[in-house]
This record gives structure tokens, sequence and C-alpha cells, in this order.
């Protein structure tokens, strides 16, 4: 008779497998992104530095070469993606609200109407 076989992999609590390439969400505070610097991320082999470029954006994706999986049907490697999710503090001291509110002044951002949209500008127009 036949031999039937049924696997379940459990899925694995920080990383998603994308074919060979390894994908990692790594959570990152804004001013580091902001900023750029260095993380720590988990790889298959352990851990590694990772250099945050300056001006990082959330859901950007860094490749890690030849960090992702072993290719089943050849000598290979694939890449570690590591890809950036950007925090944001919930609570603000009062001086740091200041800062902020000061660099939003200095880059000539106005806060208050950010989210308008092309009606909510023309309505407002009117107002």
């Amino acid at each position: 008779g036949d031999l039937y076989v049924a696997l379940n992999v459990k899925p694995h609590p920080h990383f998603i497998r994308k074919s060979q390439d390894i994908l990692y969400d790594c959570r990152l505070h804004f001013v580091t992104a902001t900023l750029g610097g260095k993380v720590e991320v988990p790889t298959l082999n352990g851990t590694t530095m990772v250099k945050i470029p300056e001006g990082t954006q959330h859901d950007q994706i860094l490749r890690l070469k030849g960090l992702g999986a072993p290719g089943l049907k050849s000598h290979g490697r694939g890449d570690q993606l590591v890809r950036i999710k950007i925090e944001i503090p919930t609570k603000l001291t009062t001086h740091q609200r200041e800062i902020l509110s000061a660099f939003a002044e200095e880059s000539d951002l106005d806060i208050e109407n950010q989210g308008e949209g092309l009606f909510d500008k023309v309505k407002n127009m009117f107002d």
C-alpha cells in the first residue's frame, strides 16, 4: 500500500520563511530610525549587528545577504530580510513634547492640519 505522511510545521515566533529568504520584523524607536544607528537582530545562526541608515522609513526592508535558509536543491542560502517597524511613543514628558513641537515649527509642519485632504482644504477656505 501507499504511505501518506502529513507534516505540520509550527510557525516560528520571530521569523517568517519566504522560499529561501527569512523575514524578521525589527521594532525600532523613531529616534533611531530618524538619526540612524546600530541594532542587534536575531538570525538563524545567532545574532548580528545591523546598521540602520539615517532616515529609515516604516516597513523599509534591509537585506542581510546569505543569512537566510539553505536551498533544498541548490548549494546557496537565501537572505534575511529585516523589515523595520517604527515604534512611536504613546506618552511624552512636557520637555519631550516641547522639543518635538520646536522641531515641527522649525520644519514648517502644520501639525494641526497634517491630515487634511483636498476637500477639507477647500471647505476651510470658505470658513
